[in-house]
């Protein structure tokens, strides 16, 4: 790839809070025209998250409680990674066994993806689970959720009715059904 036309040149990086699962931070910049800006943003380790598939082609959510937009979901399983060095194909297989109790004998990448690249560095990774064997979830401590199987049809009825609103599931079922691998 070429050199962007558009390129800013950070001068001063600075951290405004440092969290346990996110950082922000108020970086100043030089501009493509040499004017000087801030640009705030979060800093995120990244995540993964799983399109498990059952042996009946239906599609495995999990339904749970989501703070920030106070509503109950429904949303493939997914998870943040621990550091930007996590592997995220671990990750991905322990998080479909912590939210779902579900292990898969195959799991293929579908896509990469930054959820909000205009305030946030995190880059999502989605993966499709094939194969699946049932056992039993172990959700975090603070962590409320149950799993249910839906199929394809109904999955995309229930976008279109706008109960299913996670901008993952949602971009994770058009590119599996646009896709399939």
């Amino acid at each position: 790839m070429s050199k962007s036309i558009f390129l800013e040149k950070t001068f001063k990086k600075i951290k405004i809070y440092e969290g346990k699962s996110v950082n922000f931070r108020a970086d100043k910049v030089i501009l493509p025209d040499g004017k000087k800006a801030q640009r705030e943003f979060m800093e995120h380790p990244g995540a993964v998250a799983v399109l498990p598939i059952n042996s009946k082609g239906e599609i495995i959510f999990v339904r749970q409680f989501r703070y920030p937009v106070f509503e109950e979901t429904l949303e493939i399983p997914a998870g943040k990674l621990h550091s930007k060095k996590d592997n995220p194909l671990i990750r991905a297989k322990e998080e479909l066994k912590e939210e779902t109790g579900f292990s898969a004998k195959r799991i293929t990448h579908l896509l990469d993806f930054w959820p909000t690249p205009a305030f946030s560095d995190e880059v999502l990774r989605i993966y499709a689970a094939y194969g699946l064997n049932a056992g039993k979830n172990s959700p975090d401590e603070d962590e409320f959720i149950s799993w249910e199987a839906v199929s394809p049809k109904k999955a995309l009825s229930l976008i279109k009715k706008g109960k299913i609103k996670d901008s993952k599931t949602i971009i994770a079922l058009y590119h599996y059904f646009l896709f399939k691998k």
